[in-house]
């Protein structure tokens, strides 16, 4: 490899995070990389490119990094570390190297799945995947919708689904109504902005009933969803539907940093003021470093592209605001944490492990993921965890354990072959 090929500063991950980073570190480095595994940049929030972005925040970001000096690849997935320095991918083309000198990891996350009896008929999906597929042409004019588990994506996937012509019959929110109170009463001090998006959200969902302490127990169909049982204090009762779009929160993308040999801590990647990780040279930000939400995201992404490149006094102007992220983070996160009935939702025969088809009974009588994946294949399957991973550590405490390259499913041709891995 030569001298040439290798990047000043390398981002894994298009997302807000991500973005930010890129357009900071090329004010000042001759070669930065940013990379990602969608068909678009964007990540999970801004998914679809710019053409179809629907906040002006998103579009001036996208317009920065149109203008900024940054050598955008899409399709590349990081699979491995072939040495330090040194990341292996794969992309349509075949296997690649990317060299790089300063490292930004902005890996994002994903939706938290919890089981209950019945989530795996077709047409339930997740809050934020529902959304996807209509960015993506899913038809959803005239179907009948309810939205459920925890968070503010909820409010933002009904109104999605309302300008999109779906009749959304019902939001379930699983946090108490005092926690949401607090939160709301808290907002204009924590995210003046927030209260005006909020607004919007609800402004589009006037005539959707919106329920607080209310979670779903059981979808119900043949071959197809056809309804779902919910449960509000000792009341329940079945909502007729075409879809369930559910999702319980965020949880963390870990694998590349953990594989890189970053400190883990409470389910996030820990870093300084910097932004950098226990390996020096690496950085992160957005998610992995704990769910905040994507002014959180643009702002320790800013911080970590100014850092990677050496200029620590403008990364320093933006502690104050990244301090007033992390304070709505927190408030966010204590106001829509997960009930502890929630972990009774998977009854004894209820699958946790969809890949696998492992039901609950065969999962629980293990003290460890490990263990589990050993005499069950818990995880092992295609998604490597990554849906019942986050299930089995609010379920059992089960935490990750080592992560063993190629962190994704890759071709066997694209397998890097013996003295290259």
């Amino acid at each position: 490899m030569k001298p040439s090929d290798c990047y000043d500063v390398l981002i894994v991950g298009a997302g807000p995070a991500g973005i930010a980073a890129a357009c900071r570190a090329a004010g000042a480095a001759r070669y930065v990389g940013l990379i990602d595994d969608n068909p678009t940049p964007g990540g999970q929030i801004w998914r679809g490119g710019r053409e179809q972005l629907e906040t002006r925040q998103a579009r001036t970001w996208f317009d920065n990094l149109a203008r900024a000096n940054v050598e955008v690849r899409i399709g590349v997935q990081v699979a491995a570390q072939r040495e330090p320095g040194i990341l292996w991918a794969e992309t349509e083309q075949g296997p690649c190297e990317l060299a790089y000198k300063k490292l930004i990891l902005a890996t994002g996350a994903r939706e938290r799945f919890l089981p209950f009896p019945g989530w795996t008929l077709p047409n339930v999906m997740g809050a934020g995947g529902l959304p996807a597929l209509i960015k993506s042409g899913y038809p959803i004019k005239g179907k009948k919708v309810v939205v459920a588990g925890s968070g503010p994506l909820l409010l933002a996937t009904g109104a999605h689904l309302r300008t999109h012509g779906a009749d959304v019959k019902l939001i379930a929110e699983q946090a108490p109504w005092s926690r949401l109170v607090g939160f709301g009463m808290a907002l204009p001090l924590l995210s003046p902005s927030k209260v005006i998006q909020g607004a919007g959200y609800k402004c589009k969902l006037f005539w959707v009933r919106y329920l607080a302490n209310c979670w779903p127990v059981a979808a119900h169909g043949e071959t197809k969803l056809s309804g779902v049982t919910f449960r509000s204090g000792d009341k329940t009762w079945e909502e007729e539907c075409d879809l369930l779009a559910c999702g319980f929160g965020f949880v963390p993308n870990l694998e590349l940093p953990m594989l890189l040999g970053c400190q883990i801590e409470n389910g996030a990647v820990c870093v300084d003021q910097w932004q950098e990780t226990s390996m020096g040279g690496v950085y992160c930000a957005g998610e992995p470093t704990g769910i905040g939400g994507v002014d959180q995201a643009l702002i320790e992404g800013q911080i970590a592209g100014h850092a990677a490149v050496g200029e620590l006094d403008k990364a320093a102007k933006l502690f104050p605001a990244r301090k007033r992220a992390h304070r709505f983070a927190r408030a966010m996160n204590h106001a829509f944490a997960l009930r502890e009935e929630l972990k009774n939702l998977a009854a004894f025969d209820t699958i946790v492990c969809r890949c696998e088809d492992v039901i609950r009974a065969r999962i629980e009588k293990y003290d460890s993921f490990r263990a589990a994946k050993l005499h069950t294949r818990c995880g092992m399957g295609a998604c490597q965890g990554r849906i019942c991973g986050s299930a089995a550590d609010f379920l059992f405490g089960f935490k990750p354990e080592a992560v063993r390259p190629p962190i994704f499913p890759i071709t066997l041709k694209n397998l890097p072959s013996k003295g290259q891995s």
